[in-house]
């Protein structure tokens, strides 16, 4: 049984994942799972480009932080990316997987895991997100 989108996510706009097809399958602060086409989004050698799967993770990792911060008013902003391809895809969809690592005040922390429509693990990363005021709002201490 899967669990809704929140409806706050609909206010949003994300014009690179909209670009690149990107779809959310689950979203909250602990987990976020989401999925892109191979197709489109390939290097010249019709393999999966890496900086797509470094879109994917950022992104899916990026939205469970700010489903952590949103409660206190803050958003998150990318501040280390580390990733690590490991196969190549070459057709149908790469999903991924941000687990949370850790989820306090000032930092989000996600560890994810891409794998192709076989289960087989085609990338691996972190990131570390810095959690800020909203734009326009006052900061809280």
């Amino acid at each position: 049984m899967s669990t809704p989108l929140p409806d706050w996510l609909q206010d949003l706009e994300f014009p690179l994942d909209s670009k690149m097809g990107f779809v959310m399958h689950e979203l909250t602060a602990e987990r976020v799972v989401g999925s892109i086409p191979v197709e489109g989004n390939t290097q010249p050698f019709g393999i999966l480009h890496g900086g797509a799967s470094a879109v994917l993770l950022e992104s899916l990792a990026s939205m469970g932080a700010v489903a952590h911060g949103r409660p206190q008013g803050k958003v998150a902003v990318g501040v280390d990316l580390n990733i690590t391809h490991i196969r190549s895809a070459t057709r149908g969809r790469v999903t991924g997987v941000a687990t949370a690592l850790h989820l306090g005040r000032r930092t989000a922390i996600y560890e994810v895991e891409i794998t192709d429509d076989e289960g087989r693990r085609t990338a691996i990363g972190r990131l570390t997100c810095q959690m800020i005021d909203r734009p326009g709002e006052p900061e809280h201490s």
